[in-house]
């Protein structure tokens, strides 16, 4: 039986094609992962294009309770959002309530990968972060606000330049960019979105940087770990889910 040890559920958003490859790759022996993909809405433009994608992230998250019910028949141990995004246009302050909703759509222990990502930086101990994105300008300062608000002092932010959609690009060009958002007052760095192609570099990123490297779909998987009870050290992928 697959996900003898615990089975994890992932919303996706409809054109992301990064979040499933990086997740198995990651996934410790017995642990399953099961995707639903979440309402691409009325959009007809790139999915992962500049244009309109407030607008996507806002009706990913009016669209959620289809996706999250249709996981709940699997009986996973967690269902995570895997878009970074929603999370930021939704505001830090609403961050609970949108757990608490997902988890009652699908009637287990629910996570964010904003959430998951608070969570992994108060575990590494890290306040003062350098932020990385892919997004454009106005997703982008979302994304910082965020993190302000929510107590981290973003010491250094530097957007990935020349995108012209995030699920096209390349884990080199995520590596350039966290090499980039760096500064040495920066406890951590921080990789957002979880179209990015990043786990593949993280532990490259860690030795060249000196510090930990954290991104929105490896702390959505250590913090699913977490919540699932598998407390299993994963190498390869930077520190945090090589730690205890």
């Amino acid at each position: 039986m697959y996900g003898w040890r615990a089975r994890i559920g992932v919303l996706v958003p409809p054109g992301n094609p990064t979040v499933e490859p990086e997740l198995y790759r990651m996934a410790p022996r017995g642990v399953s992962v099961h995707f639903a993909r979440l309402d691409p809405g009325d959009d007809p433009g790139d999915p992962g294009g500049a244009a309109g994608m407030e607008a996507r992230a806002r009706a990913h998250l009016a669209g959620l309770a289809t996706p999250a019910r249709a996981l709940a028949p699997l009986a996973p141990a967690v269902v995570v959002l895997a878009h970074t995004a929603s999370s930021y246009a939704n505001g830090v302050a609403n961050e609970p309530a949108l757990i608490e909703r997902l988890g009652a759509l699908a009637g287990t222990r629910a996570a964010t990968a904003a959430g998951a990502v608070q969570a992994a930086l108060r575990q590494l101990g890290a306040k003062r972060i350098a932020l990385g994105t892919p997004y454009p300008a106005g997703i982008s300062a979302q994304g910082k606000a965020y993190w302000q608000a929510a107590g981290f002092d973003v010491v250094s932010h530097h957007r990935l330049e020349g995108v012209a959609s995030i699920y096209v690009e390349s884990e080199q060009r995520a590596y350039a960019l966290a090499r980039k958002a760096d500064t040495p007052e920066a406890e951590a760095v921080l990789l957002s979105g979880t179209g990015l192609p990043t786990v593949g570099v993280l532990e490259a990123l860690e030795h060249d940087l000196g510090k930990p490297v954290i991104s929105s779909t490896q702390a959505m998987l250590w913090q699913a770990l977490r919540l699932a009870g598998v407390r299993e050290a994963v190498r390869g992928f930077g520190c945090l889910l090589a730690g205890p």
